[in-house]
């Protein structure tokens, strides 16, 4: 497939006048090294393919090692600039002259109008309409029936099992928490299944060549976001019936939060346009990320018996102060579970679900005495900072004590980006992880099924354990 792939973008007429562009076309003398590969696909290709066979920081490091931490080179049919270090990574946060660039694949299957497109006032207005849902003081009203979600999930599909896999349950699970708050979902709701499906092929496609051809993962990322859009159109247009009879609230998910939104003028803040672009972006973040985030910390304490008893204990002390076996969890409860959420930056460190992400250069610009041309796309990633022995001392080992004291040098953790594009959804992810591992460590213990090494996983675009992670699983003392 790849190959015909590659022969088919090289036989296509544009090539010619692409490459005719590029030859008159003039370019600053002090462009940074590196090459721009083939014409069109660029490095596109051996990127994806180091990312699926997990070498994808490995791919990087061999380009910091030949070009230095500044290099040149072609994704995803855009001239590109990789930067890498803090230095950088605090630039790329920090710039006025980088706008959010998602690769066109991405672009054309999300949507025009996500928070991960815009900038300036529009960046601003969308940013703070989604703070008003994903903020502390709202989310707090939320954690009872997170917790709710867990249990359940634990009880259908966990307990009484003596192995489960535990990627494909974690999605479940997470694409219900989001499904149900986010959007008013709730089980057995018409389409919420499909649902799932369809934005388990979006991802397939949003990291990849966006030539829209038959059989191509961006064909069918394309086609199942076109469903996805007018579903979530559907329910955007059901819920504000609702609300102006008086059936929902501000507070009911974040589609009613969104829509009770106004300026100064009383005008509705966003449009219906907006609202579905931010809901695929939110679904699409949320459930994959926080997904990958739980896999990872199974996986993990697997090999690390002592930390998974010292979370033992911190959650059985946060249950013995609770007044009823059956009462739920509360934000003052998170507040205590301090190992559990340095156990989840941990494995951010190592895991991190995002492998970098893109801005434009709104204007020529020059950093470390190189000129980024308008236009061009500057990738950042966080494998670089994240495995750095002069950063994190033994980068390889999986240490959540390194987060107990001394914080991480600024722009060096990034799991979560920085700046005014750090992830909106960073407390909601905090919450969801944090409720799971609660009833998870509780209620189950749990060996791999078989012998694996740190390192079998793919990235394809998000990280997955080798076959999702099979475990044998053995049920605690009633808690």
């Amino acid at each position: 497939m790849e190959l015909s792939l590659i022969l088919a973008l090289i036989a296509a007429p544009i090539i010619l006048s692409l490459l005719a562009a590029a030859k008159n076309k003039p370019r600053p003398a002090n462009l940074p090294p590196g090459s721009m590969g083939l014409p069109v696909i660029g490095q596109s290709l051996g990127l994806l393919r180091a990312m699926r066979s997990n070498t994808g920081h490995q791919w990087i490091q061999d380009r910091v090692d030949r070009y230095g931490p500044v290099s040149k080179l072609s994704l995803f049919g855009t001239p590109t600039v990789l930067l890498t270090g803090p230095a950088a990574n605090r630039f790329v946060f920090f710039s006025d002259a980088l706008a959010m660039q998602q690769p066109r694949s991405v672009t054309r299957i999300l949507g025009e109008r996500s928070i991960s497109e815009l900038s300036g006032h529009d960046h601003k207005r969308v940013r703070g309409a989604l703070y008003e849902f994903l903020k502390p003081d709202m989310l707090r009203n939320y954690v009872g029936r997170i917790d709710g979600e867990v249990r359940r999930h634990l009880d259908e599909h966990w307990a009484g099992r003596d192995t489960v896999t535990v990627m494909p349950l974690m999605k479940k699970l997470t694409f219900g928490i989001i499904s149900s708050l986010l959007f008013g979902l709730e089980r057995g709701a018409a389409g919420r299944d499909a649902l799932a499906g369809d934005f388990a092929r979006i991802a397939e496609g949003m990291w990849a060549v966006p030539v829209d051809l038959p059989l191509t993962a961006f064909r069918r990322s394309l086609r199942s976001s076109a469903w996805a859009r007018r579903l979530l159109a559907g329910i955007t247009r059901e819920t504000e019936a609702k609300l102006e009879r008086g059936e929902a609230s501000r507070s009911s998910d974040l589609v009613a939060c969104l829509l009770s939104l106004a300026d100064e003028r009383g005008a509705r803040l966003l449009s219906e346009e907006e609202i579905v672009d931010n809901a695929m972006v939110t679904l699409v973040a949320g459930n994959d990320t926080s997904s990958v985030l739980l896999t990872f910390m199974v996986r993990h304490l697997a090999d690390d018996p002592d930390t998974l008893a010292a979370m033992v204990r911190e959650h059985e002390e946060i249950a013995e102060s609770k007044g009823d076996d059956g009462e739920a969890l509360t934000w003052e409860d998170l507040a205590r579970m301090k190992l559990t959420w340095r156990v989840a930056l941990e494995t951010l460190r190592l895991v991190p679900p995002i492998f970098g992400n893109f801005r434009r250069a709104t204007r020529d610009i020059e950093f470390d005495g190189y000129v980024i041309p308008r236009g061009w796309q500057v990738f950042w990633v966080s494998s670089v900072t994240h495995m750095d022995a002069t950063i994190f001392h033994e980068p390889a080992r999986f240490d959540p004590s390194r987060f107990e004291s001394q914080p991480a040098p600024p722009c060096s953790f990034v799991a979560f980006g920085g700046g005014a594009r750090i992830c909106p959804g960073m407390e909601f992810a905090r919450v969801e992880t944090l409720v799971t591992m609660h009833y998870l460590v509780r209620r189950f213990k749990w060996k791999l099924c078989c012998e694996e090494s740190e390192n079998t996983y793919v990235r394809d675009p998000l990280p997955s354990p080798l076959n999702g992670l099979p475990v044998q699983i053995e049920h605690r003392a009633s808690p």
